[in-house]
């Protein structure tokens, strides 16, 4: 009997998907391997239910690489949690006559894999494809993650339509991105757009973030707008943000649910809504009239039909991480690297601090983001001195000396 390659997607949907799972099953049979569909990532390996599986043929694969979602569906389920999970986990795979697993997923997945390749050592080879919108997976040659190349360009879309609204209706719109960890897509979308300014977590110092600190950045640059005649913008913030800010800052933060791996539920926790009645509060309080609205981006971007880039792109990374099963390798992330494919061990991506899957960020040194931060409208030191600083104060009540001990804006990582 032939040797059986089975294929979980795990975490959040990203687009690119059906590419990876159209191009591996392909390669798989073709190479001699039966391949068999796991629904719903771990969920049910982990609890030891009845896995619900579909057995994968090439008409099955043929034409599913430029759709959005995940032909098998995906979940959220941590199978390392504890020792009994993945036991449970490594079993259920066993059951099923896993001879290879390739799970296709963002760090959380990766951090599984991880686990059942160390834990099988080889009798299982697994082999991980790193997908999530959020591009903060270590990646060699700071090669984006698939899905967010997609994510990114229908994000722009709309944020091209908020700014001719926001210029149509006179108003502003503060734009929550997705982006636990990384503002890298809030950064990508902001550029692509040509938003007014983007707010990320990897440009505040290390620590808690005072929520005040964003505050300032948003109505200072509604601020500055209006000293340059225009009364209308769009500011992009990562969401990124709430795990840098205290919980006392945040409303019902205790009371937010957490998902399989310990993370808050950022989508429940309203942000955007915060940050909006304070940036009102804040103007209002300096004698600023505007209107101010929010509007979060996040779950329309994750299942949408993926771009060239990313069907090309996961057709690559499916068929690699089948030939490096099949050459005997294990434990291993695929990626390419100047357009070959470049498998690095799981091990080698995890913290030594955290035992998790470590996070790329936003390197706010490099000129990618320098040039983005200067086409931004923000306060910068420079503005805060004459003779702009009698222009910016006065669109206020405040006298130049308070406005600029009000809107100091501090040392920015850079």
């Amino acid at each position: 009997m032939a040797d059986t390659l089975a294929i979980l997607v795990g975490g959040g949907p990203a687009p690119g998907i059906n590419g990876v799972i159209a191009s591996a099953t392909i390669e798989a049979i073709n190479s001699g391997l039966r391949v068999v569909g796991i629904y719903d990532g771990y969920r049910d390996l982990t609890a030891g239910t009845p896995v619900k599986t579909t057995t994968l043929s090439i008409d099955d694969a043929a034409r599913i690489q430029s759709s959005g979602g995940s032909f098998l569906r995906t979940s959220r389920t941590n199978p390392a949690k504890d020792a009994a999970s993945l036991e449970r986990t490594i079993h259920s795979l066993e059951a099923l006559g896993a001879r290879y697993l390739i799970c296709i997923g963002g760090d959380d997945t990766t951090f599984g894999a991880a686990r059942i390749a160390e834990r099988t050592k080889g009798r299982i080879g697994v082999a991980t494809v790193p997908k999530t919108i959020d591009n903060d997976l270590p990646l060699p040659d700071n090669a984006p993650t698939f899905g967010f190349e997609t994510a990114r360009s229908v994000g722009a879309q709309i944020i091209e339509s908020l700014l001719e609204d926001a210029r149509t209706t006179v108003r502003w719109y503060i734009v929550v991105s997705m982006g636990r960890k990384s503002g890298a897509l809030a950064l990508g979308m902001a550029n692509a757009a040509g938003a007014t300014l983007a707010v990320i977590p990897e440009e505040f110092p290390d620590g808690t973030l005072d929520i005040d600190a964003v505050v300032k950045v948003l109505a200072g640059a509604v601020v500055k707008r209006r000293a340059q005649g225009r009364d209308y913008g769009v500011a992009v913030v990562a969401e990124g943000i709430v795990e840098h800010i205290s919980a006392d800052a945040l409303k019902g933060l205790e009371n937010v649910s957490r998902d399989a791996y310990g993370h808050v539920r950022l989508a429940d926790v309203p942000i955007g809504t915060l940050l909006r009645d304070r940036v009102r509060e804040r103007l209002a309080e300096f004698g600023v009239e505007a209107t101010v609205l929010h509007k979060d981006i996040g779950y329309e971007l994750r299942c949408a039909k993926p771009v060239a880039f990313d069907v090309d792109y996961t057709r690559t990374l499916g068929y690699g991480a089948v030939r490096y099963l099949l050459e005997g390798g294990s434990g291993a992330l695929i990626a390419l690297s100047g357009g070959r494919v470049q498998p690095v061990a799981l091990e080698d991506l995890v913290d030594p601090q955290t035992g998790r899957i470590r996070t790329r960020l936003v390197d706010i040194n490099a000129e990618a983001y320098i040039v983005a931060r200067d086409y931004m409208v923000r306060l910068e030191p420079k503005d805060l001195q004459p003779p702009l600083l009698a222009r910016l104060a006065a669109q206020t009540n405040l006298d130049e000396q308070t406005f600029a001990r009000r809107f100091g804006v501090g040392r920015i990582r850079r």
